[in-house]
């Protein structure tokens, strides 16, 4: 039998076949009992030959001790972690604590509109923005988070106008981004989204009764005012500078095609069917008591219906389903810091609290806010660059953000297309290391990744539908 040489893969089983992936994120689906075959250097060239032809041309096996391809290998490996060239490029920033809604499911600890000492002072903004042109990304990302950063829109302002200002010595591409509920929009706010090109982010969790009841406004109907606003923002700044996101509570599990049919009607054409995140009052309102496989099904009863609609000719996506597929079925890397190993955390986003508390993430931000300083890695009124970015905190995290280097992870079929996720272990299970075999991420997405294989390798129509969307 000619002999080969085993390449890095690992494998996992979907039904009663077995799935192989190699450390590039190729895959192939073969029969029970082949990956025994393979390891044990039974697959033949001459009586498999399919087989052998698709195991060489996929990296699995090689006939040389040193693949042909070892560079070919290597390109492709450096390009799917790309997104660790540049360091730190999102930049989330609070202006201010203070909310004017009282939604069901918020993973922040807000306080009421009117409370004192919760807003970001000037000079909390001008050390925040040295510490963010430090950053060597020449892509930053400013995006205003809360509470509802509209309340404290004169901050918004100040940070904008003096973040340009700076950047005439830099010339960093900056691009602003306002999550808003919309319930506070005016025409000056909109003049001046115009005139510096920010992009509006709002959310929209489904039809007026769910959407009202997750995102409940004592003043207005939350729903009717967003719908108006988003149509008002569109005709301003253009469609392509709005966008919207949507929550899963507990009771938004009832509704997966209304959910849909409703981002259809108020003209988008994706979706990112978001799982809640277990902080802040998400807890105490219980929003989140729902299992991983409740989420599940209603995943996929709402991707089903989309690819119907695709189906159909309505062109719609679901905006996690492609970052997963373009993990999987493309050569690149993707933004989405859940999905990145090492973690996004510090790497690609970092968060600015009001205060001028740095966390390494707005979920960090989320438990610090619950009580739990934990995570805090500084504060930019008292600490240097350094100190926070490369500082014992930071170190500390950057031993456990890395799946290769995770028990659990290191061994799992789907590890490179998964990230690593040491915040949400350290809130859920108590350590940033984390235990896979509980952990309800670990559980989602193995769930995901399973259903979209077998949907890519089991309809060629869904193939090319997938196709259709990560080529967008």
């Amino acid at each position: 039998m000619q002999p080969y040489y085993l390449l890095p893969f690992k494998f996992d089983r979907i039904d009663n076949k077995e799935v192989i992936v190699n450390e590039l994120g190729d895959y192939i689906i073969v029969q029970d009992g082949v990956v025994e075959r393979i390891v044990n250097k039974k697959v033949s060239k001459v009586i498999d030959v399919d087989l052998y032809a698709d195991l060489i041309a996929n990296h699995f096996i090689s006939e040389l001790p040193i693949p042909p391809s070892l560079d070919i290998m290597a390109i492709r490996y450096r390009t799917k972690k790309s997104f660790l060239d540049h360091f730190t490029g999102l930049h989330i920033i609070i202006p201010t604590l203070r909310c004017n809604q009282n939604c069901h499911y918020c993973q922040v600890s807000h306080v009421a509109k009117d409370k004192t000492g919760y807003d970001i002072n000037n000079n909390t903004i001008d050390k925040m923005l040295k510490f963010i042109f430090k950053s060597p990304n020449p892509d930053i990302t400013l995006e205003f988070q809360g509470g509802e950063p509209l309340l404290a829109f004169d901050k918004i302002k100040y940070t904008v106008e003096r973040a340009n200002e700076i950047n005439l010595s830099f010339d960093k591409k900056i691009t602003f981004v306002i999550c808003t509920n919309l319930i506070l929009l005016t025409d000056d706010i909109l003049t001046f989204c115009k005139a510096n090109k920010i992009l509006i982010s709002t959310s929209l969790d489904g039809p007026e009764h769910l959407h009202n009841f997750n995102r409940y406004n004592p003043l207005v109907n939350s729903y009717k005012k967003t719908i108006e606003n988003i149509k008002i923002c569109r005709e301003v700044l253009g469609n392509d500078k709005v966008s919207a996101l949507m929550t899963t509570s507990n009771f938004s599990l009832k509704y997966p095609t209304e959910i849909i049919d409703e981002y259809i009607l108020q003209g988008f054409n994706e979706i990112f069917l978001r799982i809640i995140n277990p902080f802040g009052h998400a807890l105490k309102n219980h929003a989140s008591d729902y299992s991983v496989y409740d989420f599940f099904e209603f995943y996929k009863k709402s991707l089903n219906y989309i690819l119907e609609l695709n189906n159909n000719g309505v062109f719609f996506v679901e905006s996690y389903t492609k970052l997963i597929l373009s993990k999987m079925l493309s050569p690149f890397p993707i933004g989405f810091v859940d999905l990145q190993s090492p973690a996004g955390v510090i790497n690609n986003v970092i968060a600015y609290n009001y205060d001028g508390n740095v966390y390494p993430s707005d979920e960090a931000r989320m438990i610090a806010e619950m009580g739990d300083e934990y995570f805090q890695l500084g504060n930019v009124n008292h600490n240097h660059y350094y100190d926070i970015f490369y500082g014992k905190k930071a170190k500390l995290i950057s031993e456990n953000w890395s799946n290769e280097c995770l028990a659990g992870c290191s061994e799992c079929a789907f590890q490179s297309y998964c990230g690593a996720d040491p915040i949400r272990n350290y809130s859920i299970q108590g350590d940033m290391y984390g235990f896979r075999p509980t952990s309800d991420f670990c559980r989602k997405n193995k769930l995901i990744f399973k259903h979209l294989i077998q949907l890519v390798e089991g309809d060629r129509k869904i193939e090319e539908i997938f196709n259709s969307w990560i080529s967008q």
